[in-house]
């Protein structure tokens, strides 16, 4: 066994919140990805040089993140996201290029896309091949802060009992290569292939995560931390749980929206931990065959509850949750974002959405283009 290695937590005020939502850039006449984000970030660069506080580079070069600030509420999480995205779009439209969400697109080719020049993307590409030259998918990522580290690992323990029902509600990622793939989020599997991606592992402590980063920086898996990629993981550099569950958003509403139920379930289980209760865990197993069943039916999986084995529709166990976060959702701020949660039990995930467009289109997938990119202008699901 190799020597445990430090791992600091950073100070972090409680429940602060910070979202990264991952766009893609598209032909506006022929739908296609444009391997255009140097020029993006080259266009939106500070004037007195350096990188866009709100604008980054991601793994490929048709991508760019759109990242908000540390903040206090979901809505100034979403305005610094709206101000980035307006800045995007006005150096994008000269250039014939218009903005995507969702977690995949629809028909690109992952073979004809270029990766960022960078080392850390170069050494990944290299180490990953075929699997990470796949990564063609894109995400939404919510920080929020936590005060105290003895409360990171039981709080990612307790976020994987509710796992599903973030994957479920922003499955966004039905069709690969221009084909229906049967799955609502065909990227929460693509991206677990990596090594280090996936569901995290249930540590008790944090010498047992000390121990894991100085076994696969020991054996070479990783450099440094952030390359461990879980879908659930502590951020130590922000002093944050990071939340990597969520596929790529369609509309801002549903960043909003899901950011807010995300918030909350961190937030509630907080308050357990301060009256002293005992979190919610699911066996292995059990999270990672819920993890399964979001993916493959989205809004349609039943999932199971608990340790004893219960299960129920995704959908019903949202709108319970509902209820039951309002409180929470008051207190941070986020009452009217956690309500735009039932738009999306209304009208449809981003994934149905897709298919009942690619439908009515005698299955056209530019068409499944058309609509993430108008949803996206528009703020909403259409």
């Amino acid at each position: 066994m190799a020597a445990p290695v430090t791992v600091p937590f950073g100070h972090s005020e409680r429940s602060t919140v910070g979202i990264e939502w991952e766009v893609a850039l598209v032909d506006a006449d022929s739908g296609d990805l444009r391997q255009a984000a140097e020029a993006i970030l080259a266009a939106v660069r500070p004037a007195g040089g350096g990188e866009h506080p709100l604008i980054t580079q991601e793994l490929l070069l048709n991508t760019v993140e759109i990242r908000s600030g540390k903040c206090r509420t979901i809505a100034e999480a979403t305005a610094d996201l709206q101000r980035a995205l307006d800045e995007v779009e006005a150096v994008a439209t000269p250039l014939r290029i218009q903005l995507m969400g969702g977690a995949t697109h629809p028909f690109a080719n992952w073979a004809q896309q270029k990766v960022t020049d960078k080392q850390r993307y170069a050494t990944l590409i290299d180490r990953t091949q075929w699997w990470g030259r796949q990564m063609l998918i894109y995400g939404v990522h919510v920080h929020v802060g936590i005060e105290d580290r003895a409360k990171v690992l039981p709080l990612s323990r307790a976020m994987l009992t509710v796992f599903a029902h973030i994957q479920s509600l922003s499955a966004s990622s039905p069709f690969w290569g221009g084909r229906d793939t049967g799955y609502a989020s065909n990227r929460a599997l693509l991206f677990q292939q990596l090594p280090t991606a996936g569901l995290p592992f249930a540590f008790e402590d944090w010498s047992q995560l000390e121990q894991y980063v100085g076994d696969m920086m020991h054996t070479g898996v990783i450099d440094q931390f952030d390359e461990v990629r879980w879908d659930v993981r502590p951020s130590p550099r922000f002093g944050t749980l990071e939340m990597r569950i969520a596929d790529g958003a369609s509309n801002l509403l549903e960043v909003a929206a899901i950011s807010a139920l995300t918030h909350c379930f961190v937030e509630h289980f907080s308050s357990m931990l301060d009256r002293g209760e005992t979190l919610p865990t699911l066996p292995p197993w059990f999270a990672q065959e819920n993890k399964w069943r979001s993916a493959r039916y989205g809004m349609d999986a039943i999932i199971i509850t608990n340790a004893a084995g219960d299960e129920e529709l995704v959908t019903d166990a949202v709108g319970r949750w509902l209820v039951e976060l309002a409180p929470v959702a008051e207190r941070l701020g986020c009452a009217a974002e956690l309500e735009q949660v039932r738009v999306i039990l209304r009208r449809g995930a981003s994934y149905q959405r897709q298919r009942a467009v690619a439908r009515r289109h005698a299955g056209e997938l530019d068409a499944v283009v058309r609509s993430l990119v108008a949803e996206l202008k528009a703020g909403r699901p259409l």
